[in-house]
C-alpha cells in the first residue's frame, strides 16, 4: 500500500514523543531531523519538505506545547494538522455547472491511466451523485484509444460519443456538447490525447479544446508511481492549462507517496480523486485529513464505514446484528459477510483503516494471505445445509467428511469451527453489555 515506508518511519519518530510528559527544543529538532529524512526518502519535493519541517518546528516549540500537560500528544497533533494542510486541508468538491452540462476535461501523459480513470469517474458520478454522464472519445492519436473507451462504456452501460479518428478533437468536442444537450446528459467527460512527454503540439491542442469546451474542471491524471516526475508533469500542465484538480492513479501500488504530498504545494491544484485498484469502482474522493490519519497510524474509520455501507444492505445488516445478539448467527450468514468484506477491498488496506491495527500483536507487518478466505469458503461450502445452520451437530465424523470435501486438514476445519463459536459467544456478550445504549448501525463484520 502507498506510504508504507513513510508511514512506518513517521510513526517511529512520533512514538518517541507521544508519551513524553516534558519535551525540549532538542527533542523537537531530533524528531524533525528524522521526519525530514523520511519525507525526502518518500520522494517528497525538497522545497516542500523544507517548508513542512519549518512550519512544524515553529509550532512545536511554541509556548502552548511546552507548557501543555501532554506536550508529546500536542506535537503529534501538530504533525497531523500540517500533513493535512500540505495535502490541501479540506476535501475539494467537484465544481458543478449552474446550467448543465458540467464539462470535465481529462488530461495527462500516456500510460498514466487516463482513459480508464475517465470511465471510473463517470461510474462514480452516476453511482454516488446520481448523474447522467457522457463519455467523449477525443483521443484520435493513440491506437485503440477510442475502442478502449467504447469497451469501458459497454462494461459500465454508459454512452460514448465518438466520431472516429479522422476528425479533429475540436470538432469531436463541439459535436459532443450538442449531443449532450439534446440527450440531457448533465456531465460530459472528455478523454483527451496523451503523449509520452509534455510537448508544444499537445499543449496547443489542449488549449484549443479548452476554448471550445469551456470546462468546469480540468483534471490532470498522474501516476503516483512516478513520484517526483509526476509533480514536474503537473507543473507543466498547470502553467499551460490551469489545472483545477489532480487524479492520482495507482495509489494502492508500491509507491513512496511523494507525489501525493507534493502536488498541492507545488502546483496549487488540489488532489480531487485517487485510484486505488483495477476495478471500475476503485476511485474515491481524496480526503486530506483521512490520508494524514492513515499515514500516522491513526486509522480511517470513516472510510471503512463508508465502504461497509456501500457493500451492505441496511435491512440485512440489522437482521444480522439481531442474529448476532441472540447467537443465532449461522455459517451461511458468516460466508455472506465474508464475501461482502472481500468486495470492500484488499484486507491489508482495510486493516490500515482501523486505528492502532498496525500496533496490534500479530497484525504489525502482517502479510494477509487472502487465499485463507478461499479456504474458509471451501470448508463452509462442504457442510450440509443443516450443518451450516446448526453448527452444534458438527461431530468428529462430520468434521472428517468436511475436511475431505474441502481438501483442507481436519485441524483447519476444527480451528474454523472453534473461531466461529468463539465469535458467536463474544458477540452475544458484547451486545448484552451494550444493552439499550448500543450504537446504531453496526455492520457486524466477521472476526478473522
Amino acid at each position: 500500500m502507498a506510504f508504507e515506508g513513510l508511514s512506518e518511519r513517521l510513526q517511529a519518530s512520533l512514538a518517541k514523543m507521544r508519551g513524553k510528559g516534558k519535551i525540549s527544543e532538542a527533542d523537537v529538532k531530533e524528531m524533525m531531523r528524522e521526519v525530514r529524512l523520511a519525507l525526502l526518502e518518500a520522494d517528497v519535493n525538497f522545497k516542500v519538505v523544507k517548508q513542512f519541517v519549518s512550519d512544524v518546528k515553529e509550532r512545536a516549540i511554541g509556548q502552548d506545547v511546552m507548557t501543555s500537560l501532554t506536550p508529546g500528544q500536542q506535537v503529534v497533533k501538530i504533525v497531523h494538522d500540517e500533513l493535512t494542510k500540505l495535502m490541501g486541508g479540506e476535501v475539494s468538491p467537484l465544481q458543478i455547472a449552474s446550467k448543465p452540462p458540467t464539462v470535465i476535461m481529462m488530461t495527462g501523459l500516456q500510460g498514466a491511466g487516463k482513459t480508464t480513470t475517465t470511465g471510473k469517474l463517470a461510474n462514480h458520478l452516476r453511482k454516488k451523485m446520481n448523474r447522467s454522464p457522457l463519455l467523449v472519445a477525443a483521443d484520435i492519436y493513440r491506437p485503440a484509444a477510442i475502442k478502449q473507451l467504447e469497451t469501458l462504456g459497454k462494461q459500465l452501460e454508459l454512452p460514448v460519443f465518438s466520431m472516429g479518428d479522422q476528425v479533429s478533437p475540436q470538432e469531436i468536442v463541439k459535436g459532443a456538447l450538442d449531443y449532450a444537450k439534446e440527450h440531457h446528459h448533465d456531465i460530459v467527460l472528455i478523454d483527451t490525447a496523451g503523449r509520452l512527454h509534455v510537448d508544444e503540439a499537445l499543449m496547443q491542442e489542449l488549449v484549443d479544446v479548452k476554448e471550445i469546451a469551456k470546462p468546469n474542471e480540468i483534471f490532470l491524471v498522474v501516476d503516483a508511481m512516478t513520484g517526483q516526475d509526476a509533480v514536474n508533469v503537473a507543473e507543466s500542465f498547470n502553467e499551460k492549462l490551469g489545472v483545477t484538480g489532480v487524479v492520482l492513479t495507482k495509489l494502492d501500488g508500491d509507491t513512496r507517496g511523494g507525489a501525493a504530498l507534493s502536488i498541492k504545494a507545488v502546483t496549487g491544484a488540489p488532489i480531487k480523486f485517487v485510484g486505488l485498484g483495477e476495478k471500475l469502482d476503485a476511485l474515491e474522493p481524496f480526503y486530506p485529513e483521512r490520508m494524514a490519519s492513515r499515514i500516522l497510524g491513526m486509522g480511517d474509520m470513516l472510510s471503512l464505514i463508508e465502504k461497509a455501507e456501500a457493500q451492505m444492505d441496511a435491512s440485512r445488516a440489522k437482521e444480522l446484528e439481531s442474529k448476532m445478539r441472540d447467537a443465532s448467527f449461522t455459517f451461511d450468514d458468516f460466508i455472506e459477510q465474508l464475501q461482502q468484506v472481500k468486495q470492500m477491498g484488499p484486507l491489508d488496506e482495510l486493516l490500515g483503516m482501523i486505528p492502532g491495527a498496525g500496533k496490534m500483536k500479530g497484525l504489525k507487518n502482517a502479510q494477509i494471505d487472502e487465499k485463507q478466505l478461499v479456504y474458509v469458503e471451501a470448508i463452509i461450502q462442504s457442510m450440509t445445509k443443516r450443518e451450516r445452520t446448526e453448527p452444534e451437530i458438527l461431530n468428529a465424523s462430520r468434521r472428517k467428511r468436511i475436511a475431505r470435501g474441502s481438501g483442507r486438514s481436519i485441524q483447519e476445519v476444527n480451528r474454523l469451527i472453534k473461531q466461529f463459536e468463539d465469535m458467536r459467544k463474544m458477540m452475544k456478550q458484547f451486545s448484552g453489555q451494550m444493552g439499550k445504549g448500543k450504537k446504531k448501525g453496526g455492520f457486524g463484520l466477521p472476526f478473522f
